[in-house]
Formats: structure tokens, sequence, C-alpha cells
């Protein structure tokens, strides 16, 4: 089993594998055919209220793993999704942010390496 993360805006490879896109909003200004997203689930993404909170601020990445494992723990129809497609091949988790560091898919990415 392999999951990894790429920001979406990455050229699509054929070792990504099953591509999902954890972001609650379309990435600007990339199409869908360029995408190649295998699977959009938003409702896995930060709720807005947390994704306006944190704006991709370092100083808050402490407090904004916290509060988003929390809003993921009520999620867990949505993570076995990913879960069950890990046992058929490798899984690239997809996001839209600048910051390769502090976005949501390093935390969905180290949750799922945990369970």
């Amino acid at each position: 089993m392999r999951i990894a993360i790429k920001r979406v805006y990455q050229e699509p490879d054929p070792n990504d594998g099953f591509r999902v896109l954890v972001d609650r909003l379309w990435p600007r200004g990339l199409s869908k055919e360029r995408a190649k997203v295998d699977l959009w689930l938003k409702e896995v993404a930060p709720s807005t209220e947390l994704r306006k909170w944190f704006q991709h601020d370092p100083a808050k990445w402490t407090e904004f793993q916290k509060r988003y494992k929390q809003e993921l723990k009520s999620k867990g129809d949505q993570l076995d999704v990913i879960k069950k497609k890990l046992h058929q091949g490798p899984i690239t988790l997809l996001y839209g942010a600048k910051d390769e560091e502090h976005n949501e898919a390093v935390v969905l990415l180290s949750m799922l390496r945990t369970k």
C-alpha cells in the first residue's frame, strides 16, 4: 500500500495511482481534464470556517492540525473510501495550496498512515 500527497497543479504521473482531491473548493484555473482527478472528496476537506481561520498561516499550524483532526472524527465514512482504495493500489491525495508543508493533505496522510 502506497499513499502520497501532491499539489494538484503538478503534472499527473502514472505512478500517482488513484488521484483523490481533498480540497473543498475546485483549484482555480485548472480544468478537470488537466487535473485528472479520479475522486473529489470535498466532504473530507476542512470546514469553510476552519479553512478561513487557518489561511495557511504556519503560526496556526499546530492548532489547525488539532481542529482538523477533530473534524475528521465525524468523517469516518469518507476516510473509509480512501482506505478501501488503498487496498487496490497506490493513492495520491491532491491539494491546491501553495504551501507544501502546511495543508490538509499533510494531516490526512499522517492520519491514514497511523490507522
